[in-house]
């Protein structure tokens, strides 16, 4: 298969970042308005208190524990395989430039929850304010739309790179990838300021109890003072659009890829063509079998525990995962952290 190495004058600029900034602070704008007018129809002084996991007292210790490792793992994990990316000129091509999407995006959510989480659970006092809990629901929506499409866009790279090897190169070409990318995080971004805008339509007074330790909608919506109704609506028939268009994407990508592998007359052939996709593989059914869980978690008081569980595993152990997963079955990624390994150890002997 051919590398799209081969053509080096366009191997820095897979790595251009600029274009997502100005989403970000366009995002932000709006955003801003957003809340603003909300909070002028409202009283002041509207506040959540996240409840989490304060009913377990005696593993408040334990599990801060675990969550800060697992958030220092997450973010040593995902920001050093952007690093190593950028590093290795090897892995400067369209498959890694989606990876280093795909980590900043989990960067980037387990930032948006995990440090609070870490707070509530070592402080007495766990409340939230108003703009607080919209922000980071806000941010945690642009996060997992994000990486629902940014998965998608990676399966279709993998299908390409398999089923048409010597089009790669030009199929997969610096422009479509930007596209691609830009597409997901904008796509992101605009239904996160939708589900924003009309849960701020919705009334909210006083000290409100969030029994979760994140500001999702379910949460949110079930202490207004308003009928939820087309706010619930939206998420739903979003959701469920991003959840079903993103599945096709990927079924129907890996669909053509067996098909092309099981045409393979070489046992050796398929074998290295098929431990190409095990990671990407094995990210996609965590990720969207973990929401497809949450889907068919009925509604009910009985059930918040486990959908505390299933956020937790959604939210905090996901994004620390998907490095692991990517470095543990990847020789040239080992081989660029083994090469960084030796050389600062030569330079402490130094």
């Amino acid at each position: 298969m051919r590398n799209i190495n081969d053509r080096p004058e366009q191997t820095h600029s897979y790595m251009d970042n600029r274009y997502s900034t100005k989403n970000h602070f366009a995002s932000l704008g709006q955003l801003s308005y957003f809340v603003h007018r909300n909070q002028g129809n409202q009283s002041s002084g509207v506040t959540f208190t996240l409840l989490g996991f304060s009913d377990y007292t005696d593993l408040q210790l334990p599990l801060f524990l675990v969550f800060l490792i697992i958030y220092t793992v997450t973010v040593v994990g995902n920001l050093g395989m952007i690093v190593i990316i950028r590093i290795n000129p090897k892995l400067h091509t369209p498959m890694y430039f989606f990876l280093s999407h795909l980590s900043f995006v989990d960067f980037y959510y387990s930032t948006v929850v995990t440090p609070k989480l870490l707070e509530n659970l070592v402080v007495a006092d766990r409340t939230i304010s108003f703009t607080g809990c919209i922000m980071q629901f806000f941010f945690a929506c642009i996060c997992v739309v994000t990486e629902t499409f940014m998965l998608a866009v990676m399966a279709y790279d993998r299908f390409v790179a398999v089923c048409n090897p010597l089009l790669y190169p030009v199929a997969m070409s610096q422009k479509l990838c930007c596209l691609l990318v830009t597409s997901s995080y904008s796509w992101g971004i605009v239904c996160s300021l939708i589900f924003t805008y009309f849960l701020l339509e919705l009334s909210f007074r006083g000290h409100n109890i969030i029994n979760n330790f994140v500001c999702e909608h379910a949460a949110i919506v079930a202490v207004s003072y308003s009928d939820p109704y087309i706010s619930q609506m939206i998420i739903l028939v979003s959701a469920t659009f991003n959840e079903i268009s993103s599945l096709m994407i990927i079924l129907t990508s890996y669909v053509f890829i067996f098909i092309t592998i099981m045409k393979m007359t070489s046992t050796r052939g398929r074998h290295r063509t098929f431990s190409t996709c095990v990671s990407h593989l094995t990210a996609i059914t965590i990720f969207h079998g973990t929401i497809l869980f949450l889907y068919c978690v009925p509604s009910s008081k009985s059930s918040w525990l486990m959908v505390k569980v299933a956020s937790v595993f959604y939210m905090v152990f996901i994004p620390m995962l998907n490095p692991l997963i990517y470095s543990l079955r990847n020789k040239d990624v080992k081989a660029t952290i083994q090469k960084l390994i030796h050389t600062k150890l030569f330079c402490y002997k130094m």
